[in-house]
């Protein structure tokens, strides 16, 4: 299992991030409680599930559901399992969940939920009674109009199945397929869903490229990319870059990784990960730890893996031209600031790894009108939509910086104590995502 680097709890590095973005959307006065009401969770959910194991004992999980957001449409976020979830873990992601919906603009807020237990030592069986036992004890918080769950981190399209039938047992006689999205083509899922995150950042990737905002990369022939981790995202990725002619020169995975500067065969890591379990141990390549993927030289570097890997500790030790993520929260704000000093841009998860929110509304809409939209359709949407959320952030920060000096002096006067620092990707991100939730709250006021 993959180790999360603590700086700080997830919660208080989402936070941070968007306090980032507070001055850039109105520097005064926390915007009279504005800023406190868009950033604190809606509703948190805590559940206790005993379940009967395959041994015949009863364990106890805790579960937990946040809906952030429901401003601009239906908590929308994955279900995970791992043993380190824990209410601070799901209240971040699901904020997160929220800017990747509003700077995607799709009409969805953020939700997202865990179970603390060990995937790898569950049994098919033991899991799916588990998820049961979440989706039943949940109950009506769910719903295709209020909170609709996904994969995430060790479930699956299988794990969603098992979602879409309880749901169904306990609320017969309606359509049900917009409950969860995620789900198996047989049952209402859509096309491109189970690559739509690497594909969703490799079109933000390659409009990047054709604005000239990332470092000089004429095109992609060539270019090498090292990705800490080899789960959904992670290998989509390597099989989406390597095909437009990137160079993967490392890849890991929890147990392990492996370097070769003169390009990795893909075929032969998934094998070999198929037949071993994972990617360690490859022969023919240089061996790492997991962590030292990152510090591999590359063009590119994509964490896929968990949370806060990047840091102050490993940042400085970074050989890479640009970072993009697809994992969610994987640089901490510390290791944010040193990257930035470095002059290395880090296209931030909000917008790189949203590619799978946005295929999910697509099979949201889909099971609402009962349509099946094909493969090229589903991928045209795709791009379409990252593009647009690439331009909005692309152009924010241009913005941002063209009238920095303004900006400074109205913070300055707000918060004398306090300097602003010049906006990076992810804070002009932020930005977009956040001015669109505030006009959205303005516009519906608060009731009663």
């Amino acid at each position: 299992m993959s180790t999360r680097v603590e700086e700080a709890d997830l919660f208080t590095v989402a936070r941070r991030q968007f306090e980032r973005a507070i001055p850039f959307v109105h520097p005064l006065d926390g915007w009279r409680g504005m800023a406190e009401l868009l950033f604190e969770p809606e509703k948190t959910i805590k559940v206790t599930l005993p379940v009967v194991m395959d041994d015949g004992f009863v364990h106890t999980f805790s579960g937990y559901r946040v809906l952030h957001d429901t401003v601009r449409g239906p908590g929308k976020g994955g279900f995970r399992f791992h043993p380190h979830v824990d209410e601070n873990d799901v209240k971040a992601l699901a904020t997160w969940m929220t800017w990747k919906c509003a700077l995607t603009d799709i009409p969805f807020g953020g939700a997202k939920g865990g179970v603390t237990a060990d995937p790898k030592s569950l049994s098919d069986d033991e899991k799916q009674r588990i998820t049961r036992r979440y989706i039943a004890a949940l109950g009506d918080h769910l719903g295709p109009f209020t909170d609709i769950p996904a994969p995430d981190l060790y479930t699956d399209a299988q794990t969603m199945a098992w979602v879409y039938d309880t749901y169904s047992m306990m609320h017969p006689g309606q359509n049900n397929l917009p409950v969860v999205t995620g789900k198996p083509l047989d049952l209402g899922g859509s096309a491109g869903r189970d690559t739509a995150t690497a594909q969703g950042l490799f079109y933000v990737f390659e409009h990047l490229l054709a604005m000239g905002a990332l470092p000089a990369m004429p095109d992609l022939v060539g270019v090498r990319i090292a990705i800490q981790g080899f789960g959904n995202a992670g290998r989509n990725a390597a099989r989406i870059f390597s095909q437009a002619g990137a160079r993967i020169v490392a890849v890991s995975d929890s147990q392990g990784g492996v370097h070769d500067p003169n390009g990795l065969t893909l075929t032969h890591v998934e094998l070999h990960k198929s037949e071993t379990g994972s990617v360690a141990g490859l022969p023919g390549t240089t061996p790492l730890e997991p962590h030292e993927v990152l510090e591999v030289p590359c063009d590119v570097l994509i964490p896929a893996a968990l949370e806060t890997q990047i840091t102050a500790a490993n940042a400085k030790k970074i050989d890479t031209k640009v970072v993009i993520e697809a994992a969610n929260g994987p640089t901490t704000p510390e290791a944010d600031d040193i990257l930035s000093d470095r002059g290395i841009p880090v296209v931030p998860d909000v917008l790189s790894a949203a590619g799978g929110v946005v295929v999910s509304y697509f099979e949201w809409a889909q099971n609402l009108a009962n349509e099946r939209w094909s493969e090229s359709e589903v991928q045209d949407r795709l791009r379409s939509t990252m593009t647009r959320a690439t331009d909005a952030m692309v152009t924010t920060r241009a913005a941002l910086l063209d009238q920095l000096d303004t900006y400074r002096v109205a913070w300055g006067e707000a918060r004398p104590d306090s300097i602003l620092a010049s906006p990076t990707f992810r804070t002009a991100a932020h930005v977009v995502a956040v001015r669109r939730c505030r006009r959205a709250t303005e516009q519906r006021g608060i009731w009663p």
